[in-house]
């Protein structure tokens, strides 16, 4: 499939919470040991599941809801894109200190929708993504 989906994000108002419920639930392995608290979601290529992101902050103004993220080659063109298709971009092009270059947009019926440029995705997932490619 051109432009996977690569990553997620469940984000609530008590991010340890959330952490907790997704990680008894679903067992899974969740490291929330860095200065933002964001529960970074292994991905699991055994189990063919994509990494994510759990964390608290929708008290901030950073919304509460599930996002996920689509490989893009290029974040400004794909996001010209969207504007022309009737979309509007609501964070633009930034690197994330030690993570992926990103965005993201809204839909013409609001949903939001991130973006993630190729090859700045950090973590197991990129390199499944270059394996599947060179097979």
């Amino acid at each position: 499939m051109p432009n996977p989906v690569v990553h997620f994000e469940v984000i609530g108002e008590d991010g340890t919470k959330l952490q907790e419920f997704y990680s008894t639930v679903f067992a899974w392995k969740i490291n929330a040991d860095n200065p933002m608290s964001y529960g970074m979601v292994s991905g699991d290529t055994e189990h063919r599941g994509i990494g994510g992101g759990i964390s608290g902050g929708a008290g901030d103004g950073g919304g509460r809801g599930v996002t996920f993220y689509i490989e893009v080659a290029s974040l400004e063109d794909t996001l010209k894109q969207v504007e022309q298709a009737g979309g509007r971009t609501v964070m633009s092009p930034d690197d994330v200190p030690g993570g992926p270059r990103m965005a993201q947009f809204e839909d013409p019926q609001g949903n939001r929708i991130g973006l993630v440029e190729a090859g700045t995705m950090q973590g197991g997932n990129q390199n499944q993504n270059q394996a599947d490619s060179s097979t």
